[in-house]
């Protein structure tokens, strides 16, 4: 369980969760897959070169530093992508960020004014944007590279008229 479904309040239910799109950790990965690549590289040909007679610990020790270089960015990559939770319930929007420092914002869907969609044409493409929640008294607060932002902004528009009906 989340962040999100560990805060619910009572008669509260998350009909609709998404997270920060994959392309939030493609730097990270594509900068830790190349460093990763580079401390193989000099930890194999030190140990080769050490095994043929010459003496390269240095070489060996440059590549395990890259080595952990490139797990600390993936693994940053990832922790970013995966400590981001937004959700519509049947009451309210609620988005959690970060992992150690927590920011959360949640907004009752009544309060809710408006809430805006922005895509690149990269995007567009790839099903990510940037979401803007409005609330009564003139707060907005964005939220960027969020998976499928229109099937979001469609849950909230979708539960803000149902809860008009009632």
């Amino acid at each position: 369980m989340g962040y999100i479904e560990n805060n619910l309040v009572p008669g509260e239910i998350v009909l609709y969760k998404t997270r920060l799109h994959w392309i939030v950790a493609a730097g990270s990965l594509l900068a830790g897959v190349l460093l990763g690549s580079i401390g193989v590289v000099f930890g194999v040909g030190g140990y080769e070169a050490g095994a043929k007679g010459g003496s390269y610990p240095g070489m060996i020790i440059v590549g395990l530093l890259l080595l952990v270089c490139a797990v600390v960015l993936v693994g940053t990559g990832l922790i970013r992508k995966k400590s981001t939770e937004v959700a519509v319930s049947n009451k309210r929007v609620l988005i959690k960020t970060g992992f150690i420092a927590r920011k959360s914002i949640e907004v009752l869907l009544a309060k809710v004014e408006s809430i805006g969609v922005e895509e690149s044409a990269l995007g567009r493409m790839l099903g990510y944007g940037s979401v803007t929640v409005g609330g009564t008294g003139g707060t907005f607060e964005t939220f960027s590279k969020i998976a499928q932002p229109n099937e979001f902004r469609r849950q909230v528009q979708q539960q803000i008229r149902s809860g008009d009906d009632h």
